[in-house]
């Protein structure tokens, strides 16, 4: 399942964008999708990540009360609404998925086996 990821773009610090994943002309099963970003010369990081069914989410500290993470079951698709952006929110952004069936999502990216192509976000000062 290939997993397309949008919304991205260019945005002033104060701004908000969101961001979609979706697996098109297939059901995005999974127990678990992620996001997770990754800025030049920096490892991917963690953002934050929502369990399929019970829809429990998990976030990084760097993201708490800014970041939003929600699935539309009936659209197979997961967005990540960003308010209040920061310029070291930049990154590319990707969305992932994994299998597993966990009661809390796993914040660690080797846990995810499929990845979308990744959206850039650019946050302006």
């Amino acid at each position: 399942v290939q997993l397309q990821a949008s919304g991205g773009g260019l945005v002033q610090a104060g701004g908000s964008l969101r961001l979609s994943c979706a697996a098109p002309g297939r059901p995005l099963s999974s127990n678990v999708a992620g996001w997770f970003r990754q800025a030049p010369r920096t490892e991917r990081e963690f953002v934050a990540a929502i369990t399929w069914r019970a829809g429990i989410t998990v976030y990084a500290d760097s993201v708490k009360g800014r970041f939003s993470i929600s699935r539309d079951k009936a659209k197979n698709t997961v967005f990540l609404q960003m308010n209040s952006l920061k310029p070291e929110d930049t990154a590319v952004y990707y969305c992932a998925t994994d299998p597993r069936n966990r009661v809390l999502p796993t914040r660690d990216p080797q846990e995810y086996d499929k990845w979308g192509q990744g959206t850039q976000v650019t946050v302006s000062s």
